[in-house]
């Protein structure tokens, strides 16, 4: 019945859906679904630190300043592109950093008692975006299709990517806002999420790695994308979108 529910209203919206990044509103709703799993210890912290700002709202941080040149040398931390069948053991770290190396470099001046105040609510923006950048399969494919983006797809006949439809074509299609999807994600208990909290960074990498393995299995190139790609794959959005969410609270729990 949840499918059917959301095949209908994909049809109803897909005129007013719009390009943008995993996307806006999925960053966004990773931010909403942190916020409402936070201890009270650190959503006071988060509150004095952000000056009010909710983690939606800076959850597009990282983003944001990509146009300016000065932020350059965080480009990289986006992703981490990891060849099929290696783990990022296995592959020579990026000199520019990665995905894993920002996160941790977030956590470590955020922790860092001597960082300055400036310091730690810039890490702490781009921590934010990242977790949620960590759950968008794409951002951990390959490197020779540079995370799906040069695997060329149509949806709904317009030109697109792998990775694009991921980032944003399915999302913004759906046609919700942020605060919307947050809330329509599936109730869980509290044991459910402890069991989603489990593991390291690195092994919710490989998790993520383990389902972009199966997206370049989804799709041929050229092939064009419609309702049914939706249909078979939005559950595992929802999936990645709580997973971001609740794992990014426990980061943030930890920290504060």
């Amino acid at each position: 019945m949840r499918k059917i529910v959301f095949f209908l209203f994909l049809i109803t919206t897909l005129s007013n859906a719009n390009d943008g990044e995993w996307s806006k509103t999925g960053h966004r709703t990773v931010g909403e679904v942190a916020q409402h799993h936070l201890s009270k210890k650190a959503r006071k912290a988060l509150k004095k630190l952000l000056n009010g700002e909710s983690l939606a709202y800076v959850s597009t941080f990282a983003d944001d300043i990509k146009a300016d040149r000065a932020y350059k040398e965080f480009s990289a931390w986006h992703y981490v592109n990891i060849p099929e069948g290696k783990d990022y053991s296995d592959i020579e770290p990026n000199k520019n950093g990665d995905l894993i190396t920002g996160i941790n470099k977030c956590i470590e001046i955020i922790k860092d008692e001597n960082s300055k105040k400036e310091d730690k609510v810039f890490y702490l923006k781009m921590l934010v975006h990242l977790i949620g950048d960590l759950h968008q399969p794409m951002h951990v494919g390959r490197f020779e299709d540079k995370g799906g983006n040069d695997i060329q797809l149509q949806w709904f006949n317009e030109g697109t990517n792998l990775h694009r439809v991921w980032d944003s074509n399915m999302i913004n299609t759906y046609g919700m806002s942020y605060t919307e999807l947050a809330s329509s994600l599936p109730q869980l208990s509290k044991e459910q999420v402890k069991f989603i909290q489990q593991g390291t960074v690195l092994e919710w990498v490989e998790e993520s790695q383990e389902i972009a393995s199966k997206l370049y299995d989804s799709v041929e190139t050229g092939e064009k994308l419609y309702y049914r790609y939706s249909y078979d794959w939005w559950g595992t959005v929802e999936t990645q979108l709580q997973k971001g969410g609740l794992r990014l609270a426990k980061v943030l729990n930890e920290l504060f």
